[in-house]
């Protein structure tokens, strides 16, 4: 909740910050007020807006740097925190099992049978399972929008 505050009150001190800094004259502007620019002097006083923006500028850009500096301490406090090696969150699960040594001893003999075996490349994944023999031929294709299969 603290730092949906600060958040909040950042983001207006910044945007605050850049209209103010928008508002004020640039360094060439001082020529314009010869020829009768004098508009300002009416409403912020005969020293016109320069002092009172500068002023709320910069302690805009004072509260700003704070909040930056405040933040950022707020969100390190609790972060300096160091997973052990063997914590692996989510990812525990799918580590790659241990593969176990092979016995040492006799090789088993291979299956006595009609035809020799192939020789399958040992894996953990079973064969599927063998397919009734059918006689019906497969399905016709329909034909496509020009009428060809």
């Amino acid at each position: 909740m603290t730092i949906t505050i600060l958040n909040v009150v950042y983001v207006i001190v910044a945007i605050a910050m850049v209209v103010l800094i928008l508002m004020q004259r640039g360094a060439g502007a001082q020529a314009g007020s010869g020829f009768g620019g004098g508009a300002s002097a009416t409403v912020f006083g005969s020293r016109g807006a320069g002092n009172f923006l500068s002023k709320a500028t910069k302690w805009l850009a004072v509260a700003f740097f704070a909040l930056s500096l405040g933040i950022g301490m707020f969100l390190t406090r609790g972060a300096v925190t160091v997973a052990a090696p063997d914590d692996l969150g989510i990812m525990g699960g799918a580590a790659a099992p241990a593969e176990t040594p092979a016995p040492a001893g006799d090789v088993p003999a291979a299956p006595a049978g009609d035809a020799p075996a192939a020789a399958a490349p040992a894996t953990d994944v079973p064969a599927p399972p063998p397919q009734p023999a059918t006689d019906t031929p497969p399905p016709a294709q329909a034909p496509n929008r020009d009428g060809n299969r």
